[in-house]
């Protein structure tokens, strides 16, 4: 697919707001601190086609109030040592890009993310100083059937999925010529922003640990499975799949207090069919990397507004073996466990273990500026997000609702996300990526499994 840019532009608050340096929680430093893709598709109807300039215009124009209310977003980042990073609010601005391409919509077929789609997202020049980049980018790009794409780039560091998928609401929501419904909420210091530890860890936090390595291999050996080739697919469970898993799940002898949730049952189900499909050996220690929304567990809860970071990544921990071996109820039970442990103590008790450490940097995930620190869920491992509850459909700027929205391009042996299939209600979709090697014999446990 060619793709040619037609315009580029920086768009800032479209009137002063605050500036100065905002202080960063733990969770906004710790794991992915680069930049999280989003893609939407749309078919705007013939009125906007024939005034294809005013949807260009209208999402500036949107965008440059938004983030009035957002202004973090048109920051930077900087460094202050320790591996630690603040929010200099200064209006500096996002970045906006005009794209068009003679493809059509059509021409993506189901919307797979093949490399295709990476033209079609904004490129983040990680040679350049993280604290020289946008914060948001955006790109837009016509095709030549009418259809549209809007891409987003999200610096991690400084909004979580909740917190992103707020912003671009809001944004749409101005762009159909309503005002802002929900502000954000700002203030970090909910979840002790700038504070200092107030003593040692309560608790153990094994998630703060490196994930296994392969046994019998070196660190050197290890490190050759991040560059590994791999591939990312598209896995369709439909209403009728997800229940027939979900019954497997919670026929066990010692049934749960409440039966395993969809994200328990399929994450589990995955954990599973990527240990075989990788052919560990049985007494391979492998996790899986859960993402807990801390929002409702602290006390008092958080805003449903809160901007920022309020995920906890912890894991849940076991044996090839184990997990092969014996029912998908155990393997479920893993990640319940380790998703029950996250209480307001725990989060406090993790915000302190991170305050005490005298440098940040090896809990950092900086793969997409090519480093080989930080966590790492590829074999033998897994990391797995759901965003089963979260309002990532219907985003309509004014022209329609779109007709597809998928999570970008991901490029990180074993990251994967289930979301929920627009097209089917209760029906899920996960997207996966696995090295090529692995990933015809995920497929074949994965479907294969469900017809047990």
């Amino acid at each position: 697919m060619l793709v040619s840019l037609k315009g580029s532009y920086t768009v800032r608050p479209a009137e002063p707001t605050w500036t100065g340096c905002m202080p960063l929680t733990e969770w906004d430093q710790i794991g992915t601190i680069t930049h999280v893709p989003t893609i939407y598709y749309y078919r705007p109807s013939g009125e906007w086609l024939i005034h294809s300039a005013n949807i260009t215009k209208t999402l500036v124009d949107s965008l440059s109030r938004v983030l009035i209310h957002f202004y973090p977003m048109a920051g930077r980042l900087q460094w202050i040592g320790g591996g630690r990073l603040q929010l200099h609010c200064n209006s500096k601005g996002v970045h906006f890009i005009e794209a068009e391409t003679e493809s059509k919509l059509d021409d993506l077929g189901d919307f797979s993310l093949t490399p295709e789609v990476e033209h079609l997202i904004p490129a983040v020049d990680y040679s350049t100083a993280i604290t020289k980049l946008p914060l948001l980018l955006v790109q837009l790009t016509r095709f030549s059937c009418g259809g549209i794409s809007l891409s987003l780039m999200i610096s991690h560091a400084v909004a979580d999925g909740q917190s992103a998928l707020h912003f671009i609401s809001e944004w749409a929501r101005i762009a159909r010529g309503d005002t802002v419904g929900a502000p954000p909420f700002l203030d970090r210091k909910l979840m002790r922003a700038g504070e200092p530890p107030k003593g040692p860890p309560k608790f153990n936090h094994l998630e703060f640990n490196h994930p296994p390595l392969l046994l019998g291999k070196c660190k050197s050996s290890n490190d050759e499975e991040r560059k590994k080739k791999t591939t990312v697919a598209m896995l369709h469970l439909n209403k009728t799949q997800v229940e027939k898993l979900k019954e497997r799940a919670n026929q066990c002898q010692n049934r749960p207090d409440r039966p395993y949730t969809r994200y328990e049952t399929v994450a589990g189900h995955m954990w599973r069919c990527a240990c075989k499909a990788r052919e560990l050996e049985p007494e391979q220690p492998t996790a899986i990397g859960v993402c807990v929304d801390s929002r409702s567990r602290m006390i008092p809860p958080l805003p449903k507004r809160y901007f920022g970071n309020a995920i906890l990544d912890v894991i849940a921990t076991s044996c090839s073996g184990e997990l092969t071996s014996k029912p998908l109820s155990y393997a479920s039970s893993r990640i319940r466990e380790a998703i029950e442990r996250v209480t307001v103590d725990y989060v406090n008790s993790a915000a302190d273990f991170l305050k005490n450490q005298p440098d940040l940097s090896k809990f950092q995930d900086l793969h997409a500026m090519g480093s080989s620190e930080g966590p790492f869920y590829g074999n033998p491992n897994l990391g797995c997000s759901s965003w089963l509850t979260l309002p990532i459909y219907d985003l309509d700027f004014g022209w329609g609702k779109e007709i597809f929205m998928g999570p970008g391009t991901h490029d990180f042996d074993g990251d994967s996300l289930i979301l929920p299939n627009p097209e089917e209600d209760g029906a899920l979709i996960v997207a996966l990526c696995l090295q090529v090697a692995h990933m015809d014999a995920f497929k074949k446990f994965f479907y294969e499994e469900d017809k047990k």
